[in-house]
């Protein structure tokens, strides 16, 4: 039986290489895992720094963190936030 291998993005700062979290349309956190290097450089670029894992060893990096789910191959991510840049002001409503 071949071994299923995915492509899981991480972000490398000197000589540490953390595994990159997202979360979920309710909030909650989940780890990412691609089945091909082209898939993960489609959506989040040819930039993004990636690992090869198997599921055992992805679940088993998350869970101390708490995070159970896992998302195989998405297809929609949201735009990165833009850093400094304050959210627009809500409207006021005027009294009749």
């Amino acid at each position: 039986m071949a071994r299923v291998v995915w492509h899981v993005p991480v972000t490398v700062t000197g000589r540490t290489t953390a595994l990159r979290l997202f979360r979920l349309r309710d909030g909650r956190r989940c780890a990412v895992g691609f089945a091909t290097a082209e898939a993960l450089t489609a959506l989040l670029g040819p930039d993004q720094a990636f690992t090869e894992l198997g599921e055992p060893a992805l679940r088993a990096l998350t869970a101390p963190l708490g995070v159970d789910a896992l998302v195989v191959d998405p297809r929609l991510v949201a735009p990165p936030v833009t850093a400094g840049r304050a959210p627009a002001p809500a409207a006021r409503l005027q009294p009749r």
